[in-house]
């Protein structure tokens, strides 16, 4: 039998928002750590600084997410930025409230 898993496809940026990382995960919490730990020192985001969480949306099976992953990824930076302002117009790093759920 096959259990299927959850997952969220994410949006990381810089500081300056110059930069924009698309990515999947079936856990985000630990993920977004790792981001904002370069555990991966050689990874695209430690090397461009994207540590800040600003978007995020979760589904109930991982394949849905990494679906949407390909799809946002597909798409131009314009697109993106109005994904990421639709859901968090401030450009927060949602990492803080995701933690403290």
């Amino acid at each position: 039998m096959i259990f299927q898993r959850g997952g969220c496809v994410y949006i990381m940026t810089n500081k300056v928002h110059s930069v924009l990382y698309t990515g999947v995960t079936s856990d985000i919490i630990s993920r977004i750590w790792e981001h904002k730990n370069k555990t991966y020192p050689n990874s695209f985001t430690a090397k461009y600084g994207c540590e800040k969480l600003v978007y995020y949306l979760p589904y109930p099976h991982i394949e849905e997410a990494i679906a949407a992953e390909k799809q946002i990824k597909a798409t131009n930076r314009n697109t993106k930025i109005k994904l990421i302002n639709e859901l968090n117009p401030e450009w927060k790093d949602l990492y803080v409230a995701l933690i403290e759920e």
